[in-house]
């Protein structure tokens, strides 16, 4: 029997994971409990129920859905070639997202190499929280990471994610020691990582990798998880009232473009 990944959506057209037109892969389970996630139906390792509203001649109708669904490498791959011609003229690709992918590494293995040999650019947009071993051993199957960095002080990431960042850390400076582009990105989050010192440390480290091309992306928070937690039928732990500073965070961007970085605002 083939082996099968779960995967909770595939996203066609997606212009912000990576250069180009491009389709993005969902995969489903993260081992991260971000506080501010804001796919929080990506973090369960299960397919779940979630309550979906539809609108219809003016009428609103609930019916629950569910979250997730298992899928062969050819399953995917049929879905992903079908925007191939996309890929191929706009130097796009196939970019895989999640949740987290790394938490279903040999399926994503798999559809990686799927990938190579049909000449599809494959980036992976990842955490970074995975085995150094096991970390090592996937790079080479893609062409382009967009990596996050959610909080440079451990004690803090331990809070807010549930997890010490060492692994994160590690994971990063050696995909930095083997030449493939990398995207640092930045989930900006009001009272966690929007301070002088959090992003001080963070330019520091920054400037301690050997990467010439020092690409940072800054991704400001959004509220935009309420009503799926609602729907979920989770408890939402953010304050909704929270807001981005956007003078402090434009000083940032100044910082890091002084320092080199290539900087971008937004997904």
């Amino acid at each position: 029997m083939a082996a099968k990944g779960l995967i909770f959506d595939i996203k066609r057209f997606s212009v912000n994971d990576g250069p180009g037109i491009r389709t993005t892969v969902f995969f489903k389970g993260c081992p991260l409990d971000c506080r501010w996630c804001h796919n929080p139906e990506s973090q369960s390792c299960e397919p779940e129920p979630i309550s979906v509203t539809r609108r219809l001649n003016g009428k609103e109708y609930q019916h629950q859905e569910t979250v997730g669904k298992y899928m062969t490498v050819e399953e995917v791959m049929a879905e992903l070639l079908k925007e191939n011609i996309f890929h191929e003229t706009s130097g796009g690709g196939v970019t895989f997202s999640g949740g987290e992918p790394l938490f279903q590494p040999e399926f994503l293995a798999d559809l990686a190499r799927a990938c190579r040999t049909r000449n599809i650019h494959t980036c992976l947009d990842t955490s970074g929280y995975c085995d150094p071993c096991l970390f090592s051993r996937l790079i080479p199957l893609f062409d382009l990471f967009l990596y996050d960095i959610k909080i440079f002080d451990r004690d803090q990431h331990i809070q807010y994610t549930g997890y010490p960042n060492d692994e994160i850390l590690a994971n990063l400076r050696q995909l930095d020691k083997t030449g493939v582009p990398y995207i640092i990105r930045v989930p900006v989050i009001p009272g966690v990582n929007d301070d002088a010192e959090s992003m001080n440390s963070l330019l520091t480290f920054t400037g301690s990798l050997g990467n010439p091309v020092k690409e940072v992306h800054f991704l400001p928070y959004h509220p935009l998880a309420f009503h799926k937690l609602e729907n979920l039928g989770r408890t939402d732990k953010m304050d909704k009232s929270i807001r981005i500073n956007e003078s402090e965070l434009h000083k940032f961007v100044i910082e890091f473009e002084q320092a080199g970085c290539k900087v971008k605002t937004g997904g």
